[in-house]
């Protein structure tokens, strides 16, 4: 491939190399036309679709020889639990993910999964925030770093009204991650609940620097805005905002943006 002068030749000996490879059964090779084919042809939407379905296919292979060859193991287990959760079978999910921890009970990850699935289960009971802190305390005790551990903590704190200590969860989810734009979000919303107008605007800026097009927090930066004295900046978070909730929902009443690609 690298001495084809002629391009066409060139992609179409790179297409022929990945469904060969993959025909036998040589994932390494497939990769090697796939970074090839990538670097020659750069953007190239036939390239990039063909990248899709082939990583893909080899991730469900991998998948598939993961549930042969170790299906107790941890990593066979998780794989299965989020293939259960990603079916809504919640129970099912849940107990994988208690199988794993009976296995190794200081597995990262795995308590921030166990209390997120708690969360997501349709009309929960009253006791799962409780259930789905704790899980989300013992997976901090594992993994100090989790920074979504701490912004569903943050969340769960929220919803209570307990503005402090939500505070400080996101606080150090923003921390960990300054990438995290809805923790930016919660902390300057719970900052402005605690009136605490002055020091919420800075993270809400940082939210909207990261989520430019989320229009709750040029919401809540507007009131800091206007409750800090800023009028004229709060009236321009006012308007940016209205325009953002006008144009998703102008987005919601287009059939075609609702429409899936096939």
């Amino acid at each position: 491939m690298p001495h084809v002068a002629d391009k066409d030749l060139k992609r179409n000996v790179g297409f022929a190399g990945v469904r060969c490879a993959m025909f036998a059964d040589q994932p390494d090779l497939a990769e090697d036309f796939l970074r090839f084919l990538n670097h020659e042809f750069p953007r190239d939407s036939d390239v990039l679709y063909l990248s899709v379905h082939t990583y893909s296919d080899l991730s469900s292979r991998a998948a598939a020889e993961l549930a042969t060859t170790a299906p107790k193991s941890p990593q066979g287990l998780e794989l299965n639990a989020e293939a259960l959760e990603a079916q809504g079978k919640w129970e099912e999910a849940a107990k994988e993910y208690r199988l794993i921890l009976q296995q190794n009970p200081r597995m990262p990850g795995i308590h921030f999964r166990l209390g997120r699935l708690l969360l997501s289960k349709p009309n929960p009971p009253s006791t799962v925030a409780e259930e789905a802190k704790k899980e989300m305390q013992q997976e901090l005790d594992i993994d100090p770093s989790n920074a979504g551990a701490e912004y569903v903590l943050g969340a769960l704190a929220q919803q209570n009204q307990q503005w402090d200590e939500a505070i400080g969860h996101f606080s150090r989810a923003a921390k960990l991650d300054p990438t995290f734009g809805d923790a930016f979000v919660g902390l300057g919303a719970c900052l402005g609940s605690a009136k605490r107008y002055s020091e919420a605007i800075a993270p809400l800026e940082n939210a909207i620097k990261l989520e430019p097009e989320n229009p709750a927090p040029h919401y809540l930066l507007a009131i800091a805005y206007s409750r800090t004295g800023r009028k004229e900046d709060g009236d321009k978070q006012f308007a940016i905002q209205r325009q953002l909730t006008q144009k998703g929902a102008a987005g919601e009443d287009n059939p075609q943006s609702q429409a899936k690609p096939n």
